[in-house]
């Protein structure tokens, strides 16, 4: 479950509620590209802008268009009897494992964070990945706390933000050598993710994989047998990578799924909002120069 690329999807949503042929659609693009999982609900998929109804029928649908291919179903929530209502959720659609993130208002302390995943991994019937995630949760994690969570019964895996190439191989040795034997390492951030993967971590948690699984495969697979390769493959997409920067990750996918005309416009939930037209046209000019078709 918890190796290679694992790839992320947008949920696309109006205010009607979520454009499940859409969604469909992007699910099985996947599928068919051959990626290691999938990840549905994750940050990319729009989680906390969801009710549990609709997270609930994104799920079915994630299970039911990926096919073979396993999924992993973000419970993230501001309760804890929400997170375990979602988690049974996920499990009854037939998730493969779940992605839970400390989703906070009031800042959560470490033991209360410890807390909430050792009330939801002590019910769960599927691996759990922790989502360390500070850019959105505003907490962070520190080592010793992640050793205390990996572990609970049925953590499989942990999710950490990127981290810089020359950074990468202490930062993956020391937190591997922190955690029990068995629970897997994965990395996010695409632009450090080659990085990532040639210091040793065993998957690549993907935003830009829910919509270019192909090239991301192709980073991924060179990572186990060609350093410089996957560094190079990765290169290649550093104009991709500064428009995540500017804009954000999940506005850009967004306006790069509508360019390759997988889904149509409005396709974020209120309040969030796509990119103005300038931006759309760099999106755009960035998508034709690397040759990407739907």
């Amino acid at each position: 479950m918890f190796t290679g690329l694992s790839a992320f999807p947008l949920t696309p949503t109006g205010e009607a509620g979520i454009d499940e042929q859409g969604f469909r659609k992007l699910v099985g693009r996947l599928a068919a590209a051959g990626v290691d999982s999938i990840g549905a609900l994750g940050s990319t998929g729009g989680y906390a802008y969801l009710t549990r109804e609709e997270r609930s029928r994104a799920a079915r649908i994630a299970v039911d268009a990926a096919g073979d291919v396993p999924v992993m179903v973000g419970i993230g929530a501001l309760r804890t009897s929400d997170v375990l209502a979602l988690a049974e959720d996920a499990q009854n659609a037939g998730a493969s494992a779940v992605l839970l993130a400390p989703v906070s208002y009031q800042q959560l302390t470490d033991d209360e964070v410890f807390g909430l995943y050792e009330d939801v991994a002590a019910g769960l019937s599927v691996p759990l990945c922790v989502y360390d995630n500070p850019g959105t949760t505003h907490f962070r994690f520190s080592d010793e706390l992640h050793a205390r969570i990996a572990s609970l019964p049925n953590v499989g895996a942990v999710k950490i933000p990127g981290i810089p190439e020359d950074q990468a191989p202490t930062r993956i040795a020391a937190l591997r050598n922190a955690l029990p034997e068995g629970v897997a390492l994965g990395v996010s951030g695409d632009q450090f993710a080659a990085g990532g993967l040639n210091a040793g971590a065993d998957v690549w948690f993907s935003v830009i994989g829910g919509l270019l699984p192909e090239e991301c495969l192709a980073i991924t697979r060179a990572a186990r047998h060609d350093a410089a390769r996957a560094v190079e493959l990765s290169q290649r997409m550093t104009p991709l990578w500064k428009l995540f920067e500017r804009y954000g990750s999940l506005r850009v996918t967004s306006a790069a799924a509508e360019h390759l005309g997988l889904i149509g416009s409005p396709n974020l939930p209120r309040p969030l909002r796509g990119l103005p037209a300038e931006a759309r046209r760099e999106v755009a000019d960035v998508f034709e120069a690397l040759e990407v078709r739907a």
